[in-house]
């Protein structure tokens, strides 16, 4: 089977104009099918700040009231995605921007209030993914740009843009050998979140759950975690964690990072 690059980036890489326009370039000399799958919660945050809309957030996902959720489809939807599109664009790279509304790419169900309500959510699955439409496009060598945003019941849901990463490279699996890529602020998944030369360069399920239940990550790494080991359990072939320089660089050589094993 072909490959498939399958990489989400966030606000440490679209709020930095240098590490942005470097990662664009990277990623648009990737020859073989990729998908770009953005957030943006820091100039979300910003933004929101300016409009007198208070961030909330628990164990590292945002609580989206309908005040939020507007904010997050005009930012993430619209500034954010028309942006990076537009510059793809320029470099030869022919992205469509796309959330999950549009094709309906990706259906969702509210989430349901449980011990935290998190307000207007999404939560999906890979059945939940239109897969046919994705992998036509793909064929056709046009790059989809997916804003963190879902839909379901003629409403637009806030749906984390890991989740969204893990969810379709499990639904395209079965069409290609998916490397789906994870790219924060540091240089991989760290033993000690003080120590930069802690990064573990293979990161067992075993490790992580003992380095779990020792309090050992910060709460901004437990969605990658939770979902990139999701994806090797249902049959991706390869995860990787880490800052979008090493990530990138030379994609088909070995890679810098933390490799994630089942």
């Amino acid at each position: 089977m072909n490959k498939l690059y399958i990489i989400k980036i966030g606000g440490n890489v679209l709020d930095d104009p240098a590490a942005l326009t470097k990662f664009l370039q990277d990623f648009s000399t990737i020859r073989e099918p990729k998908i770009l799958i953005h957030g943006g919660g820091k100039l979300a945050t910003k933004l929101g700040e300016q409009l007198g809309i208070q961030a909330r957030m628990v164990k590292g996902r945002r609580i989206t009231d309908a005040a939020t959720l507007d904010l997050v489809t005009m930012v993430y939807g619209g500034l954010v995605n028309k942006q990076l599109v537009a510059r793809l664009q320029h470099l030869g790279c022919n992205a469509l921007g796309v959330t999950g509304a549009d094709g309906n790419m990706i259906r969702a169900v509210k989430r349901p209030v449980k011990d935290v309500d998190y307000g207007y959510v999404g939560d999906i699955t890979p059945a939940d993914v239109n897969s046919a439409l994705l992998y036509f496009l793909l064929k056709q060598n046009v790059v989809p740009v997916f804003a963190s945003l879902t839909h379901a019941s003629g409403m637009m849901l806030n749906t984390n843009a890991d989740t969204i990463a893990s969810v379709l490279a499990i639904a395209l699996s079965k069409h290609f050998d998916v490397r789906l890529i994870f790219c924060f602020e540091k240089k991989g998944v760290m033993r000690d979140v003080q120590d930069e030369s802690s990064v573990i360069r293979l990161l067992y399920e075993t490790t992580y759950k003992e380095l779990l239940e020792q309090g050992s990550f910060a709460d901004g790494i437990l969605p990658k975690l939770e979902n990139a080991f999701a994806a090797i359990h249902a049959g991706v072939k390869e995860v990787l964690i880490g800052d979008a320089t090493h990530l990138l660089h030379n994609t088909g050589q070995e890679t810098e990072g933390t490799l994630i094993i089942k």
